[in-house]
């Protein structure tokens, strides 16, 4: 059998620009929401979507030699932190929609993942029927969980507090992984992909390591992005406050239930995760066409490039990439899996 190369986190940045303008219509008339635009308004032809998929995601794909993305709706669009939960609802039904459709006009090459409608103060249970019909109907196969749906106040409870768990009970019911993915920071003083995003990696993990999360929920499993954020750098630091609030080891308390993916952009940072993360607990991940999109200088190839990383890191053996590239994914995405042995995969 041919390895398969899983990209696990890949989001919809190239949508045709009509989504973002029925987007700004909507904000425009918060206020005012009879007078906003309806979803009937929104017309994007099939022949639309794949020339903003076959231009784009598509021709890197081949060119960088990955066969499979985990696709799910722009982060940095989500924005929970604009308007109230019908807002929300409104625009996680339209992107969720459009993901849906990209995976069925490219169905070897893309599957779908969630935006949830989240909202600020609102009970997660409200994202619920959300997450179902994305699973149900759409045969999506992970979701992604914004732990700080202020969008940059971190006002709401974290992630170990039982507000969360009625989303944990469905993502055990249905076998789901969640992305811990925050989306645009609306505190000026957290630039959204160079700082919010890794604060929240930090945090989320964090939050885990303080709390017994995983002891109420064993089956729970949580892809914290961007190679963890400062967790990798600072793993001696965790090992040892783990330590100082008599925790067990990382390794049980931790490892069985958090993932990290390959959004870091350098080969030392790859060989970073690699040498300091267990090998069984990394996803590959470019997020490309994302937040940093363009060429290293020092290098002469694309940031994102990041199969060249792992292609080029001396500690890995073959076995090893086959993890990274397809064998963990298959293991935490347990529908993807699933979904791909119905195929013959």
């Amino acid at each position: 059998m041919n390895e398969m190369i899983i990209d696990c986190h890949g989001h919809y940045t190239t949508a045709p620009k009509a989504l973002e303008e029925w987007r700004n219509k909507q904000i425009a008339n918060l206020n005012t929401p009879d007078l906003g635009p309806k979803v009937r308004d929104l017309k994007i032809s099939d022949d639309e979507l794949r020339e903003s998929i076959e231009t784009n995601q598509l021709v890197k794909m081949k060119e960088r030699g990955s066969d499979l993305t985990i696709f799910s709706p722009r982060a940095s669009f989500m924005a929970h932190h604009i308007g109230d939960f019908n807002t929300s609802s409104t625009w996680a039904g339209i992107c969720n929609e459009l993901c849906y459709r990209v995976s069925q006009l490219f169905p070897d090459h893309f599957i779908g993942a969630a935006m949830l409608p989240q909202s600020p103060g609102v009970d997660p249970k409200t994202s619920i029927p959300e997450l179902e019909r994305c699973v149900k109907e759409y045969g999506f196969v992970g979701i992604n969980l914004n732990p700080d749906p202020s969008g940059g106040y971190w006002q709401g409870p974290p992630l170990s507090d039982k507000h969360w768990y009625p989303i944990y009970e469905k993502m055990v019911e249905y076998a789901i992984p969640a992305m811990i993915h925050v989306s645009t920071s609306c505190n000026h003083c957290f630039h959204t992909t160079g700082a919010h995003y890794l604060n929240a990696d930090t945090t989320a993990f964090m939050q885990c390591l303080t709390s017994d999360l995983f002891k109420d929920f064993p089956d729970l499993k949580f892809l914290i992005p961007h190679g963890g954020g400062a967790v990798p750098y600072h793993w001696g630091r965790f090992r040892g406050l783990a330590q100082e609030l008599k925790k067990p080891l990382l390794t049980e308390h931790l490892l069985n239930n958090i993932f990290f993916d390959t959004c870091v952009y350098h080969q030392p940072g790859i060989d970073l995760l690699t040498k300091v993360i267990p090998v069984g607990n990394i996803l590959f991940a470019s997020e490309m066409i994302g937040a940093v999109r363009g060429i290293d200088p020092e290098t002469g190839y694309y940031y994102d490039d990041t199969k060249r990383y792992i292609e080029n890191s001396t500690l890995l053996s073959q076995s090893d990439r086959q993890l990274i590239y397809e064998g963990n994914a298959r293991k935490i995405f347990k529908r993807l899996d699933q979904t791909l042995k119905n195929k013959g995969l």
